[in-house]
């Protein structure tokens, strides 16, 4: 099929499919909507929702910038991206000082006749979050890893 036609095509289905929209409310206060007759239902009359012109291809007339401005704004992009990957690497170093402060200090209690015993659920309900923050850190210092990789030289 030609592009053309299927454009058209395109064009003239949203008009075809229009339906019948039903609504219906029961004693509880449940809502039914239906493209069938319901009983006790009212028939919605809907306006038709408003299309959109298509979009000009890129070669049509589409904005394009110089080189040296493209230039500029790659640098103005790679320096927030370092800046973000220093920021967030700090981040990461306070976040396995952190969980390791924590793991040095495990959770005890004492008992009654004066023994001490590791509390092991609170001791990893502590260790947790501080985990799931230096994988967080991680994980985004990969990402911006991967976007500067991404930028042209």
């Amino acid at each position: 099929m030609k592009p053309g036609y299927l454009f058209a095509a395109l064009c003239i289905c949203p008009m075809l499919a229009q339906a019948e929209i039903y609504k219906a409310v029961d004693e509880n206060g449940h809502v039914t909507y239906s493209s069938a007759p319901i009983k006790g239902g009212k028939k919605l009359n809907l306006e038709p929702l408003p299309t959109m012109k298509p979009t000009l291809p890129a070669s049509a007339g589409f904005p394009k910038v110089d080189n040296q401005t493209q230039r500029g704004r790659d640098e103005t992009r790679r320096k927030i991206l370092q800046d973000e990957l220093t920021a967030e690497e700090k981040l990461l170093e306070e976040a396995n000082q952190n969980l390791k402060e924590a793991e040095s200090n495990p959770e005890v209690f004492k008992r009654a006749d004066g023994q001490t015993y590791r509390n092991v659920a609170k001791y990893e309900e502590k260790i947790k979050p501080l985990q799931e923050q230096v994988d967080l850190h991680k994980k985004n210092i990969e990402a911006l890893k991967t976007e500067l990789s991404r930028l042209q030289k």
